[in-house]
């Protein structure tokens, strides 16, 4: 069982989503936060898998209360999925450098919802369709020179080849045709570089890719 915590100021979102979530088999809502500081605290009560984390909330914003779950050790199971009016928020790119593993709008169909919520238990980064590669674009464009990372040094020649593709926003699908190998060997690799990484999730691998100068702006071939 999939378990949620709604963390959104505004009661109809969280019941509107509540409605749809614990309607299903294997997702259940754990609770719910009305603020940031309320959300920070429940997380830490109730050890939810996923968090749907408004980025707007009075007393401590969604990007704030976001990076504390993500700092703290004890919490490093939980995803947060930061909820957001416009596809691409002023706040997205801070999101998922504080460690977010992704963002949706929120008037998003359910069914992308749902998908959202067990694709980053299974540490895939969600990202609204259609936007994957403009927010990409965007991030590297906003992101910091690059940092040399001595982690990357552990990783092989194609590890290295798969984060890069991650970088530009390619699926695991489309990495397989990329390098002509299996769905299953392109997300192994993407696996084992995030363990070598200490990648919370795909999302932070972009990061990484960006931060580190492997991939650069402007690569999104």
């Amino acid at each position: 069982m999939i378990r949620v915590l709604l963390a959104d100021d505004q009661s109809l979102v969280r019941a509107g989503f509540r409605a749809l979530l614990d309607a299903q088999p294997d997702i259940e809502v754990a609770g719910e936060a009305s603020d940031g500081e309320e959300a920070v605290r429940k997380v830490r009560e109730l050890r939810p898998d996923v968090v749907l984390m408004d980025i707007r909330m009075p007393l401590l914003d969604g990007l704030a209360a976001t990076r504390r779950i993500t700092d703290d050790g004890d919490l490093k199971g939980v995803k947060v999925v930061m909820l957001t009016t416009f596809e691409l928020d002023e706040y997205v790119f801070e999101a998922i450098r504080s460690g977010a593993s992704g963002f949706l709008v929120k008037d998003t169909e359910p069914e992308e919802l749902l998908r959202a919520v067990r694709a980053v238990v299974e540490g895939d980064a969600l990202l609204s369709p259609g936007v994957t590669r403009r927010l990409i674009a965007e991030f590297a464009a906003r992101s910091k020179e690059p940092a040399a990372v001595g982690a990357l040094t552990e990783l092989t020649e194609r590890e290295r080849e798969v984060m890069a593709l991650v970088g530009i926003g390619l699926s695991n699908e489309e990495i397989a045709r990329r390098l002509v190998v299996s769905p299953l060997t392109a997300k192994t690799h993407v696996s084992r570089t995030m363990v070598k990484l200490g990648a919370r999730d795909r999302a932070q691998l972009v990061v990484l890719a960006y931060e580190s100068g492997l991939v650069r702006p402007g690569w999104l071939g």
